[in-house]
């Protein structure tokens, strides 16, 4: 069974952890990616990571872009969204049906 994680600042994931998802507190973006590349290679199937460092390690997150395990998530921080995440969505919907029907 694959586990689920979390990485982002600590204010940002600690109510994950209440729902026992595994969390990772990144202090700056070598390490959210140095935890990304970490977790991809361990038995997770979804990554969950602030847009906040989302944004400062795209090129990691790109390299797991058409990978099956593990999907990557962006979520907004504590601080609202940067809307990276919604922006990623459209993204796959559009590749997955050739459109965007989101919009």
């Amino acid at each position: 069974m694959y586990k689920i994680a979390v990485i982002g600042d600590k204010d940002s994931i600690l109510a994950f952890k209440a729902i026992g998802i595994e969390v990772f507190t990144a202090i700056d973006k070598d390490d959210a990616s140095k935890l990304v590349k970490k977790l991809a290679g361990d038995n997770y199937g979804v990554i969950f990571i602030t847009e906040a460092f989302a944004k400062d390690i795209q090129e990691t997150i790109d390299k797991y872009r058409e990978a099956l395990r593990p999907a990557i998530i962006l979520i907004p921080s504590n601080k609202g969204s940067l809307g990276l995440g919604l922006a990623d969505i459209n993204r796959s919907v559009e590749k997955a049906v050739g459109a965007n029907i989101l919009n």
